[in-house]
C-alpha cells in the first residue's frame, strides 16, 4: 500500500483553516511577492533579479533563523509569540535587511528596490520599538503594506488583495495570536508606511530622472508614470 504523501501545511501541524490562512499569508509569502514585482516595474526583468536578492535577506535569511530557532527550542513556532523572542527575531531581521540594503546600494541597484528595502528596514525597526510595550500584529503590517504598495505601483485593480488581509487579521483573532487592536494597529501602520514610502521614492525617482545617464531612459519613464500614479490616488 503506497504511502500518501504528506503536504508541506500538514507537516506544519496546520489542523484548521485559521493556521492554514495564517501559514500561507505569512510576511515572508508576502515579501517573495511583492519585492520583486517592484523591482520589475522599476528595471523589468532586471528588476526582478534585484527584488529576489532584495527578498533573500529581507525573507529567506529571517525564515532560516526562526526555523532554526524552532529546532532548537528557542522558541514553539514560526510565529514567535513571546515578546523576548519576538524582539530577537526581529533584531536579526533588522541586521539581515541591512546587509542587503547595503549590497544593493553598493551593487547599483535600483532606486525603488533600495528605497523599498530601506523603508522595510526603517519599518521593523518601528514594529520592534512597539513590540516592546504592545503586540502589534507583524503578519498584518506586512500584509497591508504589500498590498497598498501593489496597489500604488500597479493601479486599483491589487485593491482585492485586501480581503486577503482582512482574512488573514481573521486567522490571527481566531488563533488568539493577537486582539482586534493589534491586527487593525498592524494593518494601518503598515499601509501608512506604503504610501510614505511611495511618495518619498516617486520623489527621488523623480530627481534622478534629471541627472539620467544614457540608457537610463527605462527609470526615467517609470518615475513619470510613478509620479502620475501618486497624484491620481492624492485626489
Amino acid at each position: 500500500m503506497t504511502r500518501a504523501p504528506v503536504l508541506p501545511a500538514a507537516a506544519a501541524g496546520l489542523r484548521s483553516p485559521a493556521q492554514l490562512i495564517s501559514y500561507l499569508l505569512e510576511p515572508k509569502n508576502w515579501l517573495i511577492v511583492t519585492v520583486p514585482l517592484i523591482g520589475a516595474h522599476a528595471d523589468g526583468l532586471a528588476g526582478v533579479g534585484w527584488g529576489l536578492l532584495a527578498v533573500f535577506f529581507a525573507a529567506v535569511l529571517p525564515t532560516l533563523f526562526i526555523s532554526y530557532g524552532i529546532r532548537h527550542g528557542r522558541w514553539a513556532d514560526r510565529n514567535v509569540g513571546a515578546r523576548r523572542p519576538r524582539l530577537i527575531v526581529l533584531a536579526f531581521i533588522t541586521v539581515s535587511v541591512a546587509a542587503g540594503l547595503i549590497l544593493l546600494i553598493v551593487l547599483g541597484a535600483p532606486v525603488m528596490v533600495t528605497g523599498y528595502l530601506a523603508f522595510m528596514l526603517t519599518s521593523v525597526a518601528v514594529l520592534a520599538v512597539i513590540t516592546t510595550a504592545w503586540k502589534i500584529s507583524i503578519h498584518c503590517a506586512v500584509a497591508s503594506g504589500s498590498v497598498a504598495i501593489l496597489a500604488l505601483t500597479y493601479g486599483p485593480l491589487v485593491l482585492p488583495g485586501f480581503l486577503l488581509v482582512a482574512l488573514l487579521g481573521w486567522s490571527r483573532v481566531s488563533l488568539k495570536d493577537h486582539t482586534t487592536a493589534q491586527v487593525v494597529g498592524g494593518m494601518v501602520l503598515g499601509a501608512l508606511a506604503a504610501l510614505l514610502a511611495y511618495a518619498t521614492l516617486a520623489g527621488a525617482a523623480g530627481l534622478s530622472r534629471h541627472r539620467q545617464q544614457p540608457g537610463r531612459r527605462q527609470a526615467s519613464r517609470y518615475a513619470t508614470l510613478a509620479e502620475r500614479r501618486l497624484l491620481a490616488w492624492s485626489r
